[in-house]
């Protein structure tokens, strides 16, 4: 398939469909899934759809798959309107991480990565956020037997998160620390993940702060940690720097509508992950559109 988020079609998994069913794969047949987060995440739900479902294997090579994509059963597509809004919670059968396969990996993807890893730190383990502080430097060199245990440990966070809440109802929720708003700064500025998903952990954070959950010395690490491994922390006049693609300009109007759309959302009530400290967060609904939009003029300022 055609590498990228714009793969992760319904159309793509159409002609997937019609591969398998060329191939004459049956209810006994394995589907491989042999890449980053959106081959996962989207031969995943081709699996899934496949005559009710079919078994898979996550084999993921990208750092994002790794750490996150291929672990917790989550499949889907993106909607024009919303990333992700089609798809169904189908576990694989096995996950195998090669940390080999990171040496190759384009910079911008291991950033990506990174924002998850740090993500978990945040909402899990604040041990793993000292480690993540003291040994960048070796993390950045893509050291094997520092990625191999970073990975691992990544990987246990989100299986005993998994675990406890597979289908997203209660626990499972933190892991969208981040991602309520950067999710649709990525659809809204066309933004890579990581750097949507690191904007959004620092938007959540000043929500955080300004209720009083958190003190200014959790917003300075986040903050120097994300920059330590090369991800936004603000946007720039003009954040044409951090696009992939095309001048699209931050409006608070359309971002919001786009967090309207969210699956998270119940009942028109957005939910909110929120740092209490290093290692601890609280799911919240009361988050306002007046907190929304100041978040969102923070990470301008």
């Amino acid at each position: 398939m055609p590498p990228g988020e714009s793969s992760k079609t319904l159309a793509q998994a159409g002609e997937l469909h019609d591969a398998c069913l060329r191939a004459g794969l049956d209810r006994g047949s394995v589907v491989i899934a042999l890449g980053g987060g959106v081959v996962t995440d989207l031969a995943g739900f081709v699996a899934a759809t496949y005559m009710r479902g079919i078994p898979w294997v996550a084999v993921s090579t990208t750092l994002l798959g790794q750490v996150d994509a291929a672990v917790g059963g989550k499949t889907a597509v993106d909607h024009p309107e919303c990333k992700n809004l089609i798809g169904a919670f189908h576990q694989p059968s096995s996950v195998l991480c090669d940390v080999a396969t990171l040496a190759t990996l384009p910079e911008e993807e291991l950033r990506t990565g990174l924002a998850e890893v740090v993500k978990h730190a945040m909402i899990r383990d604040a041990e793993l956020f000292a480690r993540l502080e003291r040994e960048a430097a070796a993390v950045l060199a893509r050291d094997p037997a520092v990625l191999e245990q970073i990975v691992a440990r990544n990987v246990h966070i989100k299986v005993e998160v998994v675990s406890a809440d597979e289908r997203e109802s209660d626990l499972r929720r933190i892991l969208n620390y981040g991602h309520t708003i950067g999710h649709a700064l990525e659809s809204l500025l066309n933004l890579a993940h990581g750097r949507a998903v690191a904007l959004g952990m620092m938007a959540e954070t000043w929500i955080a702060e300004r209720r009083g959950l958190v003190g200014r010395g959790v917003v300075e690490r986040q903050k120097a940690l994300l920059e330590r491994f090369g991800l936004p922390t603000a946007l720039p006049p003009s954040p044409s720097g951090l696009r992939r693609t095309g001048p699209k300009p931050l409006d608070p109007d359309r971002c919001q509508e786009i967090m309207r759309h969210d699956k998270k959302a119940e009942a028109g009530r957005l939910c909110f992950v929120l740092p209490e400290a290093i290692g601890r967060v609280r799911v919240v609904q009361d988050v306002t559109d007046e907190e929304i939009r100041a978040a969102l003029a923070s990470l301008a300022s």
